[in-house]
């Protein structure tokens, strides 16, 4: 049934009336199930919209918990949902959450991540513009600052479970022509301490523009085993990931004034002529992690003192390229006139060992030692003759400190890790003080500091295109930043942020002095310090059952320099809730906007797939309003949402970079769906 609805995904209204009406169909068949399975449960009482709104629906979770308690007439172990955990590198700890709400509605993209401050490009995984900065927080050098990273997991986002039955996710999401989104996880805990997880996120997408095609894989299988007596553990994972999209270099300048007029001939967006129709590029990471711990001193009742050794590693390969079948003109001239085949390559190697000290009162302490070990080339096809390729080794040795303290006024955490051995250069420091207040509010303070090295791709590229080899031997880059996070419950929340950086390395255009239609981009190392400023507030009013879910962010960079972002930036959704059919449903339907102000909007260059700064062209000024169905079932979430339907009403100006226009409307279809055995 799932692949006939997906087959009917058409632009015309008509269609979509039909989509709807045989979805509506399917979700009375469910509710109908649903009944027949819930005859003799007893219906959860009524819960207030505050309770809903704060993501503890008591009843969702209790109806969860029947169903796994065996009540609507399946056998299952005793578990309550709350017993399904999900675990992170740090070992924060969560339980599965089948309820509904607006946050989840965020989420539910490819990322599976909330977007608010990036904004996508037409076609589903063929990146992102930022919206904001983002400052860099890993303590690693970076291999390429693709704006396809979003997509790509890195180790320390990887999750671990502990499930007392076997349980798995399916979550579905319709794309833009021929293809979709499907991320699917199993896990199950093979004993009461030994669990494996397998997932995979497959995405294809053919796009409305010609070859734009976006595909992409993201495989992992995870393990993680704690001993009889809690004294001895481990967890690892294997991740394989490819992020394969076509590159056009976006419309033509001459396409430009057809696009923004709304010329009837040119909303089928396939006619348009791009830049050049003959090229890819791909990001691709494989990797393995390791981590361990053991107990070798225990905290109890007779003793003050908790002794834990730990050590992880990882290795891994990232790898990039671009392959274009011949030359084109837009990039500038080439040292052949034949095929473009320029790549880059990662190769790591991560170790950490140290130890944990638990020491009552006074605190817990951390001291380890990483070790990393980065081999960096680049490769070009056929071009001997033209280019050497670069090698960058880098080895590095740092010393980390950790110290974390529960006092009466206040939770202290200080990080430090700073090199002490090696060719390269880096430090990071955290300071971060939490105060909690009465009511669950609580006054978040962080202060950090940066020094790091500047990307491997800015200090050394190789191209058969003449304007994209550099060798470049940059200053580390220092940044430094006060975080202020005011939370109070039912009021407001507040987040302040000031960053200051030095040295910063400019990824930008070029103008060329023969035509402003060549791409030119380089990099460049700026003298004078940047200090940006932002102050975010988000706040929900409920008015019964309607409920406004509003966030605005106002930033500046007082510098004028370097980082370009917009100065305005807000979300806004309205939305009503409600149960239907004896509580067998759960509705939220609602409109939300999100707008941000005009500014000069990072350019994309397909060749690095990076972000450049640019100041020719400003971007901004057009609201984007969708119209969303959210309905949940049992443990099945479903989305129904009509995207930038204002598209053809407010104005063809819309961007998510130079000459890369946004989408136009579509309609949306996608689901979650768990499955407890």
């Amino acid at each position: 049934m799932l692949i006939v609805i997906i087959n009917y995904f058409v632009k015309d209204f008509v269609t979509i009336f039909v989509i709807m009406k045989n979805l509506i169909a399917i979700l009375l068949i469910l509710i109908g199930t649903n009944k027949i399975y819930s005859q003799d449960n007893q219906i959860p009482p009524p819960i207030d919209k505050k309770t809903i709104e704060n993501n503890i629906q008591l009843n969702s979770v209790q109806n969860d918990t029947n169903i796994l308690n065996g009540k609507n007439n399946i056998s299952f172990p005793k578990a309550s949902i709350k017993d399904y955990l999900i675990i992170s590198k740090d070992f924060d700890t969560v339980s599965v959450d089948t309820t509904l709400n607006i946050k989840k509605y965020y989420k539910m993209n490819y990322l599976r991540k909330d977007d608010f401050k990036l904004i996508p490009f037409s076609n589903t995984g063929q990146g992102y513009n930022n919206l904001t900065y983002f400052p860099k927080n890993s303590l690693g050098t970076d291999f390429l600052q693709s704006n396809k990273l979003p997509g790509f997991e890195e180790f320390d986002e990887v999750s671990y479970y502990y499930t007392p039955t076997p349980f798995s996710e399916l979550m579905y999401r319709s794309v833009f022509e021929q293809g979709q989104i499907l991320d699917a996880i199993f896990t199950v805990n093979t004993s009461e301490k030994l669990n494996f997880s397998i997932s995979r996120k497959g995405l294809r997408s053919l796009g409305n523009y010609q070859n734009y095609i976006s595909n992409s894989s993201n495989f992992k299988v995870t393990t993680n085993y704690i001993s009889e007596n809690d004294k001895f553990g481990f967890r690892a994972h294997y991740s394989s990931q490819k992020l394969y999209g076509e590159q056009n270099g976006g419309i033509s300048e001459l396409d430009i004034n057809n696009f923004e007029n709304g010329n009837s001939q040119f909303l089928d967006r396939g006619v348009f002529d791009p830049q050049f129709e003959n090229a890819h590029n791909e990001l691709i990471g494989k990797r393995f992690y390791f981590d361990s711990f053991f107990h070798l001193k225990r905290k109890d009742s007779t003793n003050n003192l908790g002794i834990k050794i730990y050590n992880s590693f990882f290795v891994q390969k990232k790898f990039y390229k671009y392959q274009q079948s011949s030359p084109v003109d837009f990039f500038g001239p080439a040292y052949e006139s034949q095929e473009i085949n320029d790549k880059i390559h990662l190769n790591q190697i991560d170790f950490e060992l140290g130890a944990n000290f638990n020491l009552e009162k006074l605190g817990k302490f951390l001291l380890a030692f990483r070790s990393m070990d980065d081999k960096y080339r680049t490769e070009n096809y056929q071009l001997a003759d033209f280019q050497i390729p670069y090698n960058i080794k880098s080895t590095s040795t740092f010393l980390k400190f950790e110290y974390f303290v529960i006092l009466k006024f206040a939770d202290i955490k200080i990080k430090s890790s700073s090199s002490i051995a090696g060719n390269t250069k880096a430090s990071k420091t955290d300071l971060i003080i939490k105060h909690n207040f009465k009511n669950k509010n609580k006054l978040l303070l962080k202060f950090k500091t940066n020094n790091y090295p500047s990307s491997y791709a800015s200090r050394a590229f190789s191209s058969n295109y003449e304007n994209y080899n550099w060798s470049n031997n940059f200053k580390n880059i220092r940044s430094k930043s006060i975080n202020l996070k005011l939370e109070l419950n039912n009021i407001f929340n507040l987040n302040f942020n000031f960053t200051g950086l030095e040295n910063f390395v400019l990824f930008e255009r070029i103008l060329s002095q023969s035509s402003d239609d060549t791409l030119t981009v380089g990099h460049r190392q700026l003298s004078d310090k940047i200090n940006l400023i932002s102050f975010e507030l988000s706040r929900d009013f409920i008015f019964g059952d309607f409920t406004l879910d509003s966030k605005i962010l106002l930033q500046k960079n007082l510098s004028d320099q370097g980082v370009n972002i917009p100065n305005f930036l807000s979300r806004n959704s309205i939305y009503y809730s409600t149960y239907l059919f004896d509580r067998a449903l759960f509705l939220q339907t609602g409109l939300g906007v999100k707008y941000f102000s005009k500014y000069y909007m990072s350019g994309y260059d397909p060749i690095t797939s990076q972000l450049f700064n640019q100041n020719q062209k400003k971007i901004g000024n057009f609201p984007i309003l969708d119209f969303f169905i959210n309905a949940k079932i049992q443990q099945t979430r479903i989305y129904f949402k009509f995207e930038h339907f204002n598209s053809s009403l407010t104005g063809y100006n819309f961007y998510s970079a130079p000459n890369y226009p946004f989408r136009d409307f579509s309609f949306r279809f996608g689901l979650v769906w768990n499955f407890f055995s």
